[in-house]
């Protein structure tokens, strides 16, 4: 695997949430045309990184088939996405300490662009931001990022001390530039957090491979 922005670059699948609208389960598992929705995840994801993690709680061997590092949250309790990005930082910082920065997407956005590093990469540098956040429709996507590991006591001690939980109230405090995405004939950072969103997800699936 190589970044595509000549930097090292860590990317975190977050498949930590809970499914509760689908009935439970790992989302990232549930099947997709025909295969794991992870699959989608890091086939695009991948070659524009340098490594890749995943970060989720429980039994790390559900995950064993991708042979890639399975990272829990580093504190208790389930306090959300903020505790994923958290243990992607930790990971780099041990495990590749020449990565600056950490690449965020969930588990279940099989359709992300695959220039999502570089573009993300190219707009923090510009505006000389902080962090750098995809978006699209109008709406930014708060976990789907590029986040310096620099900030990781920063973030411990706002969910450890403050029992801070948004991500959009901890953006707030640093320099962040949102990067719009067009949307075309799909939403590249489709989500699917609903039977209905899978079934979509199929259609648009199937429209991609015709």
């Amino acid at each position: 695997m190589s970044t595509s922005v000549g930097e090292a670059v860590v990317g975190v699948i977050l498949a930590g949430g809970m499914a509760s609208r689908m009935g439970g389960g790992d989302k990232p598992l549930f099947t997709l045309a025909g295969r794991p929705m992870l699959d989608s995840v890091l086939e695009r994801l991948a070659p524009q990184c340098s490594r890749m993690v995943l970060s989720a709680n429980g039994d790390p061997a559900r995950f064993a088939n991708y042979g890639l590092p399975v990272v829990a949250d580093p504190v208790t309790g389930f306090v959300g996405p903020l505790a994923g990005i958290l243990a992607g930082m930790d990971w780099a910082a041990r495990e590749l300490p020449a990565a600056e920065l950490i690449a965020t997407v969930p588990g279940d956005c099989p359709f992300l662009p695959r220039d999502l590093v570089s573009r993300l990469s190219e707009a923090r540098r510009a505006q000389v931001a902080d962090i750098a956040l995809a978006a699209s429709g109008g709406r930014t996507h708060n976990v789907v990022g590029l986040w310096p590991v620099a900030l990781r006591d920063h973030l411990r001690q706002a969910i450890v001390a403050e029992r801070l939980r948004k991500v959009a109230l901890w953006t707030s405090r640093y320099r962040t530039v949102s990067v719009p995405w067009v949307e075309g004939p799909i939403d590249p950072f489709l989500n699917v957090n609903s039977p209905g969103d899978l079934e979509e997800a199929e259609r648009l699936a199937r429209m991609l491979e015709s």
